[in-house]
């Protein structure tokens, strides 16, 4: 699979993408090492952090910026959103389709949109009210 993306596979590589492709999922780098680490033995974290990054560029999986100081990697890379729920820290899927975006976006002259990525953030009622 690897090479098909234009990545020369080697072992830790390929725990990575086993781990990553399981299923589904956002996670960060460190609980990609942590879970490679548990199921396939030890791999370093410049390792970790280095083929996050080439899968990134290559289009196997998704960055997803959460926060300034938080990023989630993700598996699915068919068109999508995203929920990030502030009080718990889960990130879920939110079809393409669901949302729409209508009316001009002021982009500028001779550009087009090539990808667009929206994150809701939301928070419980109970905890904004405790905040206030």
């Amino acid at each position: 699979m690897l090479e098909r993306f234009g990545i020369q596979p080697t072992q830790q590589r390929i725990d990575i993408a086993h781990m990553l492709f399981q299923r589904p999922q956002h996670l960060s780098a460190d609980q990609v090492l942590a879970q490679v680490n548990a199921t396939y033995g030890h791999v370093s974290k410049a390792t970790v952090y280095n083929t996050l990054g080439l899968f990134v560029r290559h289009g196997l999986i998704n960055e997803v910026l959460i926060e300034p100081d938080r990023t989630l990697y993700d598996s699915n890379t068919a068109d999508h959103h995203h929920v990030y729920n502030m009080d718990t820290g889960e990130l879920s899927d939110i079809p393409a389709g669901r949302l729409a975006i209508q009316g001009d976006l002021g982009l500028p002259e001779g550009t087009e949109v090539e990808g667009m990525e929206v994150v809701v953030r939301v928070r419980s009622r109970a905890a904004q009210s405790a905040d206030r």
